[in-house]
């Protein structure tokens, strides 16, 4: 079974990111454009990627604990390297 604490750190950090994001685009909107559309092609490639890592997973015969970690692995990794990269710009 899947640590809930590993969730709710997920959904914690996400909400950070989106937070910080945010921020950050209210304060230069104009220089936003090319922030926003990287933002939105990892977006696009995490959930492309836990979709096939779920698939395999479930094609494996893998437990439904299993396939939901194997969906979100990218989503988290995606997830806490923008938590490192903010945390890193002045």
């Amino acid at each position: 079974m899947i640590n809930p604490g590993a969730y709710a750190l997920f959904a914690w950090q996400a909400g950070w990111v989106f937070t910080l994001r945010s921020l950050q685009l209210s304060v230069d909107p104009a220089g936003a454009s090319a922030a926003l559309a990287e933002m939105v092609a990892e977006k696009q490639k995490a959930f492309t990627d836990g979709a096939f890592a779920a698939t395999r997973a479930v094609m494996a015969g893998a437990r439904p604990d299993l396939v939901a970690a194997a969906a979100l692995r990218p989503a988290r990794r995606r997830v806490a390297a923008n938590i490192r990269a903010l945390h890193r710009k002045p």
